[in-house]
Parts: C-alpha cells; sequence; structure tokens
C-alpha cells in the first residue's frame, strides 16, 4: 500500500509563497472550505459520487451471471507509467476481445472512496476503469474495503490509514448501510460494471471470542449491498462470501472437517459452517465466490504440487451442490507458498505455469466458469508469476509467460464451454493433466523432465513443465 502514503493535497496550494495579508486571508478561507468541523479535510472530494464517469463501454455479458477467466488489478498496474509501456500493455490486453478484470473498490491501486461521509474520491479507481474500458475488458469490481470513518477510524481526506491492520478492518455494524450506500453510489458511477463481489476474504470478520467467523455480521453487511445494488438496477450480478477455503493437515483433528477432505488434506470446518450460514441466509446470489489455494494452513502441497490441486476440484463440487449449481466463480486462486514477504519466487517460471495450468483444470473440473489470477505486478525489476513487465519504464508491458497461459485458457475454455474427455496412454496418465473441447486440447507436463506422452491419439514429445496446446 506504499502507493497511498502520499498526501492528496500536498503540492495543491502554494500560498505561502505569495506576499501579503490579503493572500494570507484567502488561504485561510480555502483551508475552511476545505474543512469539515472537528478538522476533517475534504480537499480533493466532490459530492457529485454518483455522477456518471466517463463513457461507459457497451457491457459484454452484462445479463450473465459468469465473466469468464481474466485477472485482478493489484497495487501496481499497467494504467500507470511510461507511456510507451502502459500502450503496450493495453494493445497486449485489447488482443481477441480483452479479458475480464477485477478491481477493489478500495487498496490494491484504488484511493479511499469516500474520505468523509457524502465527499468521493474516485480518480484513482476511474483511471483504472478507464483502463478496463480501453482494452476491452468486461469490468468487475470486488467491494472492499471501507473508509475509516465506516470502521471507528478518523474521517478525512488526509487520515487514510493504509496499514494492513486497517486495511482489513470491516465496517462497523452502525455502518453497514453506510457502506451498501457507497455500493450504490459505485454502481450508478459506473452502468458498464454489471458484476460486484462483495467483500474480500472475509476481512476483519473473524470472531476471537467465539474462535469462528463472524458470518452472521458478513451476511447482514452481503444482504444490504445486495438490495442496495439491485435497488440501482435490477439486472445487477451479484455475488458471496468470498471466504478462504482453508484446509489443514489431514492428520489434524482440530477444527478438521470430516467429509470434505482427501490426500490434499481436510477442510476448515469453520470455513464450511460460514458457508453454510451465508447459503441459508443470503437475500440472494446470482454466482458464488470462493478463494484459496491448493496448499494447506501450514503451506504444505500435498501429495506433491500437482495433485494438491485436486483440492480446487473437491472444494469446486462440494460448492456447487451447496448452492444447487449456482455460476462458480474463484476471485484467487494460488498453487505455489508464499514466503514472508508474501512473494512467490521459489519456483522456475515454466514449473509455475505448469502448475497454474493443473489448477486450472482442475478448476474448471469443479464447475468454476469464472476465475481471477491475481496479478503480483512490481512496480519496476524482475517480476515472478507477473502477466506482463512492469510499466515504470518505456520498454515494459510487455507479456510473461503466464500472461500466455491466462489469455489462452480465457479464449479457449469460455464459460458454457463443453468439455470432451480424451484418451491417454495408461503409461503418460500420472504424468500429464488434461483439460478438452471439441476444438482444443491442453496438456500439462506435471515432470521436471522431457517426457514422450501419447494424448488423444498422438504421440509427442514434451519438455520439462511444458503446457501443450492441441488443435483439434
Amino acid at each position: 500500500m506504499g502507493r497511498h502514503g502520499w498526501n492528496p493535497g500536498a503540492g495543491r496550494w502554494r500560498l505561502t509563497a505569495l506576499v501579503g495579508v490579503g493572500v494570507a486571508a484567502v488561504a485561510l478561507v480555502v483551508a475552511l472550505v476545505n474543512a469539515l468541523p472537528g478538522g476533517a479535510s475534504t480537499d480533493g472530494t466532490t459530492r457529485d459520487g454518483a455522477k456518471v464517469h466517463g463513457t461507459p463501454a457497451a457491457p459484454r455479458g452484462a445479463d450473465e451471471p459468469y465473466v469468464g477467466w481474466g485477472f485482478t488489478h493489484t497495487q501496481f498496474s499497467a494504467d500507470e507509467g511510461s507511456g510507451a509501456a502502459t500502450g503496450r500493455a493495453g494493445r497486449l490486453l485489447s488482443r481477441g476481445g480483452g479479458l475480464p478484470q477485477n478491481q477493489a473498490l478500495m487498496g490494491w491501486g484504488a484511493d479511499n472512496p469516500e474520505p468523509v461521509k457524502g465527499r468521493y474520491d474516485f480518480d484513482a479507481l476511474d483511471r483504472r476503469i478507464d483502463f478496463v474500458r480501453s482494452t476491452g475488458g468486461v469490468p468487475v469490481i470486488t467491494l472492499c474495503c471501507a473508509p475509516d470513518w465506516m470502521k471507528g477510524g478518523r474521517a478525512g481526506a488526509d487520515n487514510t490509514d493504509w496499514s494492513q491492520e486497517a486495511l482489513e478492518t470491516a465496517p462497523t455494524r452502525a455502518h453497514y448501510k453506510d457502506y451498501a450506500a457507497l455500493a450504490a453510489t459505485v454502481a450508478r458511477r459506473y452502468p458498464d460494471v454489471r458484476h460486484f463481489l462483495v467483500w474480500n476474504e472475509f476481512k476483519g470478520f473473524w470472531n476471537n471470542a467465539r474462535g469462528r467467523w463472524d458470518h452472521e455480521g458478513y451476511t447482514e453487511l452481503y444482504n444490504l449491498v445486495y438490495k442496495a445494488l439491485k435497488q440501482v438496477d435490477p439486472k445487477i450480478m451479484v455475488g458471496g462470501p468470498y471466504l478462504v477455503m482453508d484446509s489443514v493437515d489431514p492428520r489434524q483433528k482440530d477444527n478438521a472437517s470430516t467429509l470434505l477432505r482427501g490426500p490434499w488434506g481436510a477442510m476448515d470446518q469453520r470455513v464450511l459452517d460460514a458457508f453454510a450460514y451465508w447459503n441459508t441466509h443470503k437475500a440472494g446470489a446470482d454466482f458464488v465466490v470462493v478463494d484459496g489455494s491448493s496448499y494447506t494452513k501450514d503451506d504444505d502441497l500435498l501429495p506433491d504440487e500437482f495433485a494438491a490441486t485436486d483440492k480446487l476440484t473437491a472444494v469446486g463440487q462440494w460448492v456447487r451442490r451447496q448452492t444447487r449449481g449456482l455460476p462458480l466463480w474463484w476471485a484467487e486462486y494460488y498453487v505455489e507458498p508464499a514466503d514472508g514477504n508474501d512473494d512467490r519466487r521459489g519456483w522456475s517460471e515454466p514449473h509455475r505455469v505448469a502448475v497454474q495450468a493443473a489448477g486450472m483444470i482442475a478448476m474448471v473440473k469443479g464447475g468454476a466458469s469464472s476465475g481471477f489470477y491475481w496479478n503480483p505486478e512490481e512496480e519496476n525489476g524482475a517480476c515472478p508469476g507477473c502477466l506482463w513487465t512492469p510499466t515504470a519504464g518505456a520498454d515494459g508491458g510487455r507479456a510473461l509467460p503466464m500472461y500466455g497461459l491466462v489469455s489462452r485458457f480465457g479464449r479457449a475454455f469460455p464459460p458454457g464451454a463443453r468439455y470432451e474427455s480424451v484418451s491417454v496412454a495408461p503409461d503418460d496418465v500420472p504424468n500429464v493433466r488434461v483439460l478438452a473441447t471439441a476444438r482444443t486440447v491442453l496438456v500439462v507436463n506435471t515432470l521436471n523432465r522431457t517426457i514422450s506422452a501419447q494424448v488423444d491419439g498422438r504421440r509427442f514429445d514434451m519438455g520439462a513443465y511444458e503446457v501443450k496446446w492441441l488443435e483439434r
């Protein structure tokens, strides 16, 4: 969140460089106008937050409860940087009709949208939405996180606390309706955003006293937001609960599910209980949203990094049964454990792409129709797992291997794709992961060595961790 350390008002007023009592008086008036009683600055904010921004794009798939496979913008993205680099990244994303793109309401590149009640600052979010529109992408907004005054902090354009602890604090119950009103304002501002995810990973909804998730609180907030969005436009698509589908070692007894488990581990029963409460008490949902990793809470890949992705299939199938077939979205999905700095740099790029491909195949087999790759974009330098090279320099914005996987997967396996079984030689079954339609076959070599595989009646060589596309 380092980008948010700047002061929105800094440099706007340089009246002290002028001389004279009259000028000082003007400065005092400006200061008074840009502050509310109690010192809450409204500098840089407006009252017309619900005014339609820019030129909304014609919504693609607006009335469908799915968007396909895309990515989530994070702190650094291609909406800022060198003009040559951002243009290159934009053209990259525009090819093939664009990718679905998810952006948080606050944080991860977006500023505090409502620093003071009724006063809005959408400049950063406007820029992100403009970028999605310009690249032909389907815009999706995750309604997280909350302005400080909604969660016990100070109001004011210069008072936003961007620490992780503050950002991951949920609104207090007294401000749930205020948050729902903000969601409605966002929906009016961007009428081409037709898909909203409500909150993120139950952030701030842990009940310490009970040692479980505060699913009652989240569901109350979700229902208010759902109703507020539907009042703006009944055709807006809303989904939740965006729970982290945590799993534990299969030998663990505490909080381990006895029903949803496998060689990859056992689901945390507290997560399943939270999901069940939301599913029973939700006001409605057009699609269901989860996130999670193939590894356990202890970062164990069981029995190995490829077989661990079977968890994504098992979780998807369970969720679809609970919701009686609601379209399933994975808001985030991870197959490579992170280090203490939340970086994933331990694998080679071919290894990373291969396990990622196996994870995406597993999600499809679990019934998912949409998913967002969390793009770990850096401001500059090396960028393992990123979709494109950082755009700070003029040479940036160039496609990286992960972009090739995500974009081609989205084109080859869109929502509604009909999947087919293909033949795999018995000796090759343990070594490859396969997904196929009538037109395309995706094959992943799970071994760190060259193999000769026979798939769909064809024999071919595959390099170590190779991801291969076959046309039928």
